[in-house]
């Protein structure tokens, strides 16, 4: 699982670093997958929405077991 979430997050990653931001994979824990927002994205009013309408949209779609994803620091 945690391969198809990587591969996943790579499809994301150039339209966040097109803004300036980039996202990283931290772990999973029971189907959550846990990451971190880097570079613009960190302070950014819409980075929960990136996070969860984006990515966790995004994972949910296309890595089955994947329940929720969160943004730790």
């Amino acid at each position: 699982m945690e391969e198809q979430v990587k591969t996943v997050l790579e499809k994301i990653r150039p339209s966040l670093q097109a803004d300036g931001g980039d996202v990283e994979f931290v772990a999973i824990h029971g189907g959550v997958v846990q990451v971190r927002l880097k570079g613009a994205c960190v302070g950014c009013p819409m980075s929960q929405m990136t996070l969860k309408n984006g990515i966790e949209k995004l994972l949910k779609r296309e890595v089955p077991g994947v329940l929720a994803v969160e943004g730790v620091p």
